[in-house]
């Protein structure tokens, strides 16, 4: 049951319409940092970054320095195969 729990958490971080487009468009990209998904997105570097904070509480993404920059992954396995699932699907 605490699995349950666990991915019930995680699915509703997903949930939200914004968070759910920096996973895709995480997945999406090469080398993904905080500047590149405002500017993709549409939105401001704060509600990004605010986004990203949640995503990364709940163990869904990582992020690692790359020289000036912190680049975003998806950590969790789960949530991965579900993006690129959707992501599938949306270019079939």
């Amino acid at each position: 049951m605490d699995r349950i729990v666990q991915m019930s958490t995680m699915l509703k971080a997903c949930g939200h319409p914004l968070r759910l487009r920096i996973l895709c468009a995480i997945e999406n990209g090469e080398e993904t940092c905080v500047s590149e998904l405002w500017n993709c997105l549409g939105q401001s570097q704060p509600v990004v970054s605010q986004h990203l904070a949640v995503l990364k509480r709940k163990g869904i993404v990582c992020s690692q320095v790359k020289g000036n920059k912190r680049v975003y992954s998806i950590a969790n396995p789960f949530i991965k195969n579900l993006i690129n699932k959707l992501l599938e699907d949306e270019r079939t």
